[in-house]
């Protein structure tokens, strides 16, 4: 292994809420010690801080004064911390979401620069996992910064019409107009409960974004009974790896995806942009997997760092 020198060097971290057990400090310090570089990341536990989730703002400007060189920011961070931002990627912006943050330069000069590696992350677990998936009609719940992330990768992939519900309406309305700006008119809609049933029974997927069904929120984010054979099944939640979406689904005789997959791409993603290396996507996919086994307990948020 190269001698790590002072260029190699990086400290990052990971602000959001209640992730005093995140699998993101060992996903990422097992590539950066394959890579001989030295690498600390730190936990900025928004809970053991006493903080609001609008602290993040705080937050970021204060890592940037320390030397940060870059942050992952997670659940309920995501959309609070754009207005915080010196300047947003493209994909960043498109999405509205946010949760990589890269330093750029030092000092006065510094820039908080925002990214969104979710996209890609669950473009590469979904092309992975579930390669032969029909993607003409999907029905997605959840409309935070991770189902943000999870439209605009859908639809990117060729997805024709994508039925997005949400429990707070207005939050689901904005997606999908945001949506339908940036892909065409009627390329996203808004499915309420009523409208449930109908489009999940016409579809060929169903993705769930939201909390529902990892450790601390059990259950299921849809009645159990529009769950059918003809779907296939993704779930971002890698806490538990089978949700009891995913064993419901299993039982019916869907193809499934859990949250793993999207965890260790968009970290992947992360770590390229914070030390300009090129990970090895499969040893830190196979790192994850072992990690998730071997640290089975509560914690870390769905579909993020």
């Amino acid at each position: 292994m190269t001698r790590p020198t002072a260029q190699d060097s990086y400290l990052v971290g990971l602000i959001g809420s209640g992730i005093g057990t995140s699998l993101s400090p060992m996903l990422h310090q097992a590539e950066a010690d394959r890579l001989g570089l030295r690498y600390l990341y730190r936990l900025i536990d928004l809970d053991a801080l006493g903080g609001p989730p609008d602290r993040v703002g705080e937050l970021v400007h204060v890592a940037g004064d320390m030397g940060f060189r870059g942050l992952n920011i997670t659940h309920p961070c995501k959309q609070l911390v754009l207005d915080h931002l010196d300047a947003l990627a493209p994909q960043a912006e498109a999405v509205g979401a946010v949760n990589t943050v890269v330093f750029e330069g030092r000092g006065p000069d510094c820039r908080a620069v925002g990214h969104n590696t979710d996209v890609t992350g669950f473009a590469a677990s979904f092309d992975q996992g579930l390669p032969e998936a029909r993607l003409r009609r999907v029905v997605q719940l959840g409309a935070g910064g991770a189902g943000a992330a999870v439209a605009h990768a859908l639809l990117t992939r060729g997805t024709r019409h994508l039925a997005i519900a949400d429990p707070v309406p207005d939050r689901a309305a904005s997606l999908v107009a945001r949506l339908n700006l940036r892909f065409g008119d009627g390329r996203a809609t808004v499915a309420d409960s009523s409208d449930l049933g109908t489009v999940t029974s016409r579809a060929d997927g169903l993705v769930h974004t939201s909390p529902t069904g990892m450790t601390g929120h059990p259950g299921l984010p849809l009645p159990a009974d529009l769950v059918h054979p003809g779907l296939w099944v993704a779930d971002v939640v890698y806490r538990p790896l089978e949700t009891e979406l995913l064993r419901l689904a299993r039982a019916r005789g869907c193809a499934v995806l859990n949250g793993l997959g999207m965890l260790a791409f968009q970290a992947a993603d992360a770590f390229r942009l914070f030390t300009g290396r090129e990970p090895d996507r499969a040893r830190m996919l196979a790192r994850a997997t072992e990690l998730a086994t071997s640290f089975p307990g509560p914690g870390a948020h769905a579909s993020g760092p």
